[in-house]
């Protein structure tokens, strides 16, 4: 099922339609170089819709495009498309793995704040004690034990990509960048995720995920990434810490910032 919006001229080039697609993303920046150079090289394509969602508050879609290159080989980049931003415009967002672009999509909010205090079961309204005590409850809950499935998917760079994102000062140095740089598969798993009222009245929402990476002599690395809106206008920010406690510190002193 192609999508009426990737076609808007029936006689596109593939090197525009390429230009389009990267002009739009949000994170085209993201992609890995190699990537971006072989679609340099892209001689026809095909566009099509592989998921949507669409509720009262999100509509969010994911396409499949798909890019014969001039080497013979195929080359597809996910497209995320979402109205989940603070204005509710149109996003876009580009991936080079299906699983990265699953991963985004989970991570939209299902719905809008109401601008209304959280309540409890007994029917009282949640005042901010009350919401950092439940929040600081929720932090210190430990990820239940999960089998740990490895894909070995261009893994390195995916750490490249997951520290290079990292905005706290007190992020993984040189030496993780180093061992990383080993990882030849990779698992991601998200170990917290909620919403909360924050300074001025709006919700921050606050997700924990663990990138658990399989290094080439037998070791296991992890990543603790911190994704919150918890910023003065509302931006989205990621942080990347080498331990699950300072993850979750962080988390809790963005929360205790009203």
């Amino acid at each position: 099922m192609n999508d009426p919006q990737d076609h808007p001229d029936p006689y596109e080039t593939t090197e525009a339609h390429v230009e389009r697609l990267l002009g739009r993303a949000l994170n085209s920046f993201d992609l890995p170089d190699s990537t971006v150079e072989r679609l340099s090289t892209a001689l026809a394509h095909s566009s099509a819709l592989h998921s949507s969602h669409h509720s009262a508050s999100l509509h969010r879609t994911t396409h499949r495009h798909t890019y014969l290159l001039a080497d013979g080989s195929a080359l597809s980049l996910w497209e995320l498309v979402h109205n989940a931003g603070r204005d509710g415009a149109e996003q876009h967002e580009l991936y080079a793995e299906e699983a990265e672009a699953r991963l985004a999509a989970s991570r939209l909010p299902s719905g809008p704040s109401t601008g209304r205090p959280a309540g409890r079961a007994d029917g009282r309204v949640l005042d901010e004690d009350d919401d950092f005590e439940m929040l600081s409850a929720l932090l210190a809950r430990p990820i239940p034990v999960q089998p740990r499935m490895y894909v070995p998917d261009n893994s390195a760079d995916h750490a490249r990509r997951v520290l290079r994102r990292a905005e706290n000062a007190d992020r993984p140095g040189e030496a993780t960048a180093r061992r990383l740089r080993l990882a030849f598969a990779h698992h991601i798993t998200q170990a917290f995720g909620r919403h909360c009222p924050v300074a001025g009245g709006r919700d921050a929402g606050f997700t924990l995920y663990e990138h658990q990476f399989l290094l080439l002599d037998g070791s296991e690395v992890s990543l603790w990434e911190v994704e919150h809106t918890a910023t003065p206008d509302g931006r989205h920010m990621c942080e990347v810490y080498e331990d699950e406690d300072t993850a979750r510190g962080a988390m809790e002193t963005r929360a205790r910032v009203r």
